[in-house]
This record gives structure tokens, C-alpha cells and sequence, in this order.
């Protein structure tokens, strides 16, 4: 049942690509009007008044949406760039910067703003907020060992405290380099300094988590993450993988508790859902409830109306011990296909319920159609319907056929002996009485 207890696992759902940084906010928004005032009160050189105002209309150009004209003036400015001093400069390729961002030019983004961090004469705060920005660009890019790269960069001129998101952009680059051991100390770190200031970890961070932790095969640690993820965000999808991640460590109790709890709020729709959990109620022990659930999905037209549902829920109510309630089901199975698999089993149903006419027919209907996965047992049906009926010739027929196989030669030669014998027995009775 090793297949049960790992529902529910879909890779798709562990990847860590919803939590990759978002192009919004990813470069801090830069005003040439406050940089130029910064250079009155900070140790830099002067943002002078010609290339201010030359800054600036190209920044209003670029802001109304002009973004060639604005390039352009940019450009102009360039030409002259041997007679500007390194902050200026610097803020020239800020712009760029800026410019090539908004238009998702990403490369020429980066190679900008890797212009403005390469100028000596900038406030560290530039550079600081600078270098974290091409971190974070060079993840959108898919460049992770760029992100790193940076990263350490910005760590070794960083005098302030270090932001959760620093945490969890080396944990993401990581993660897409593979070095998973690397990537999941950096989001624990995250994680846990967001919750030791009384916060809700950002879901994101939780969902790169749990990815680490299947990456790592580490079952129970994904389970523990799941069961917060429940408790903080209640969400379908959580409640369907933690309670597969339960029957994945063989937590079947907890499985079949989280599955039904999950049921019981609406979270069980989908088709694959609905067969899971049945698969869950069969291996518990559970049938009816097995039968009643794809009973529902089929009648929602979740469940295909095909012969292996109607199949499945046969047998569910057999092992049940709702026998009558089953034919049905056999039957429409039976009308889906060309095998007679499914007469066979309403003929051994049949012969349960103590129906025997009905189980001869059955039985003759599967022999007639073929196909059978095991021939033998319709012909052993078959011949006790007929011994039932006192039809013991028929029987005897049937029993011989049986007999031909080797699985139920044993089993027919026993019959065949005690048909003969109560043949023999009812003769001799009619002649008594006679």
C-alpha cells in the first residue's frame, strides 16, 4: 500500500518558483531632485546644477513615457561624461538603470546599475541599496550565482542590521543551485527571526521551506511545515498534501483525521482527490464510506462514469458486506466493456445473495463475452448455480471446465465427486418414493 501512503505528493506543488523574487519594487525608486540635495549635506562630490538639470529632464521625459527621448538624453549626457565627476556618474547609470528596468531590459538593467556601484565617490547607502537590487535582478535573470556573488558583496559593507529578505534571496539562489543543505539554514534563519518578532512568516518563505525539505527527503520535517502552513493559511491544497505527507512517514490515523477534516470543509473536489480519499477509507478498513464518497463524486460528474468507477464502488460495498447495493454497480460496470470480468463477479454476488437463476445467467453472460482474467471461476459460479437449481448434469459440465484449469482444478474435482454423489442421492430418492 506503499502508493496510499505517498498520495498526494505532487512535485509540482514542492517547487519553489512562487516564491522568486517579484520584478514590483525590485529597484528602490530614486528622485534626482533628493540626490541632488543629498549632495549639500553629504561627504561626495557636488551633483553639479548643468548635469542636475540635464538629469532631470531626461528623468521627466522617461517618467511621462517617452522612454526613446528620455534614453536619448541620457546618451547626450554620456558624450560629456569625461568632464563629470564619479557621483554624477554614478547617478548617469542610475538612471540607465532605472530606464532599462521599467522596459524589463533586465541585462541592460544590471549592466547599469553594475556601472554605478563600480564609481568610488557615491554615498554608501547608494551603493549598499544598489548592490542588494542587482542581487535581486539577477535572480529575476536566473542568474544564481550572480545573486551570491552580489550578496557577498553587500554583506561586507553592510553596517546595518541584515533585512529577512537577505536571508531568503540566498536561500532561493541556493535552492535554484541546488545546494540544498545551503539554501534551507538561510530560510530557517529567515523564518525564525520573523517569528521571534511575534510575525506570520511570509507564505512564500514557508512554501521555499517545505521544497527544501522534500529536496532533502526529509518527510516529517515537510510534515511540520504543512501543519503550520494549515494552521496559518487554511488552504485546500495544504490540508490535501499534509495528509498525504502523513500517510508518506505511515501516520495513517493522522492521514485518514486531516483527509476527512479536509472533506468535512469542502477541500476534497477534484477527481484525483476523490479517489485518493477512497483509496484511504479502503486501506482503513473503510469501505462503505470509500463507496459513498465516489457515489458522490459521481453523481457531482467529478468521477468519470466509466467501468473501473463503477467497478471500484461494487467492490467497496462488497467488502462492505452490501451486497444488494453492489450489483447494480457490476452491472453498469458490466454494460462499459467488452470483457466479461464483471458478469463474473455479479454471478459470484449472486450465488452470495443465494440468487441462483440470477447467478447461472451471469455467469453464462461472462463465458460468453470472454476475456476473462480468471475463466476458472466463472465455470466454478457457473457450476454451483446449477448444483443450487439441482440441475447436477449442468453442474457437473460446468465443474469439468473448471477442472481443465489449474487453479481451480483441486476445487473442481471436489465438487464434481459431491455433485455425482447428491445426483446419485436424489435419484435414489425419487425411486423410493415412487
Amino acid at each position: 500500500m506503499k502508493n496510499i501512503k505517498q498520495l498526494a505528493i505532487y512535485s509540482a506543488l514542492f517547487i519553489a518558483g512562487s516564491a522568486a523574487p517579484s520584478l514590483v519594487s525590485v529597484v528602490p525608486s530614486v528622485d534626482i531632485n533628493t540626490a541632488y540635495a543629498e549632495t549639500k549635506t553629504k561627504r561626495v562630490p557636488a551633483l553639479r546644477e548643468k548635469v542636475y538639470s540635464q538629469l532631470a529632464r531626461a528623468q521627466k521625459l522617461a517618467d511621462d513615457g517617452d522612454v526613446k527621448a528620455g534614453l536619448e538624453a541620457l546618451d547626450s549626457i554620456k558624450e560629456r561624461s569625461s568632464s563629470m565627476n564619479s557621483y554624477e556618474i554614478a547617478m548617469m547609470y542610475n538612471f540607465y538603470g532605472f530606464i532599462y528596468y521599467n522596459e524589463n531590459q533586465l541585462d541592460k538593467a544590471i549592466a547599469s546599475f553594475e556601472n554605478v556601484v563600480a564609481e568610488e565617490g557615491i554615498p554608501e547607502s547608494l551603493r549598499l541599496s544598489t548592490t542588494f537590487s542587482l542581487a535581486q535582478l539577477a535572480m529575476a535573470n536566473s542568474e544564481y550565482n550572480k545573486v551570491i556573488k552580489y550578496l557577498d558583496s553587500w554583506e561586507s559593507i553592510n553596517k546595518g542590521v541584515t533585512p529577512d529578505n537577505y536571508y531568503v534571496l540566498r536561500a532561493q539562489a541556493n535552492y535554484q543551485l541546488k545546494d540544498y543543505q545551503e539554501a534551507v539554514k538561510y530560510i530557517n534563519t529567515a523564518i525564525g527571526l520573523s517569528e521571534s518578532k511575534g510575525d506570520v512568516p511570509n507564505e512564500n518563505w514557508l512554501v521555499l521551506q517545505r521544497a527544501l525539505y522534500y529536496s532533502l527527503n526529509q518527510p516529517k520535517k515537510v510534515t511540520e511545515v504543512l501543519e503550520k502552513m494549515v494552521k496559518l493559511y487554511n488552504k485546500p491544497n495544504y490540508w490535501i498534501q499534509l495528509a498525504g505527507m502523513y500517510g508518506e512517514i505511515g501516520d495513517e490515523k493522522q492521514q485518514l483525521a486531516i483527509f476527512e477534516a479536509a472533506d468535512q470543509q469542502g477541500f476534497v473536489k477534484s477527481r484525483s482527490e476523490i479517489k485518493q480519499l477512497a483509496q484511504v477509507y479502503m486501506y482503513n478498513g473503510l469501505a462503505y464510506k470509500a463507496a459513498k464518497l465516489m457515489e458522490r463524486g459521481l453523481s457531482q460528474g467529478t468521477i468519470e462514469n466509466n467501468a473501473k468507477n463503477q467497478a471500484f464502488i461494487a467492490e467497496s460495498l462488497v467488502q462492505a458486506k452490501e451486497d444488494n447495493k453492489a450489483i447494480q454497480y457490476f452491472a453498469q460496470a458490466s454494460k462499459l466493456v467488452e470483457h466479461g470480468n464483471y458478469d463474473q463477479r455479479l454471478a459470484e454476488i449472486y450465488i452470495n445473495l443465494e440468487m441462483f437463476d440470477e447467478a447461472a445467467d451471469a455467469a453464462r453472460a461472462a463465458l460468453d463475452k470472454g476475456q476473462l482474467t480468471f475463466e476458472s471461476n466463472a465455470y466454478v459460479a457457473l457450476g454451483m448455480a446449477q448444483y443450487n437449481l439441482q440441475n447436477f448434469d449442468a453442474s457437473i459440465l460446468a465443474f469439468e471446465q473448471a477442472e481443465k484449469h489449474k487453479k481451480s482444478a483441486n476445487l473442481a474435482k471436489q465438487w464434481i465427486k459431491y455433485v455425482k454423489r447428491e445426483k446419485l442421492h436424489n435419484e435414489t430418492l425419487k425411486q423410493v418414493l415412487l
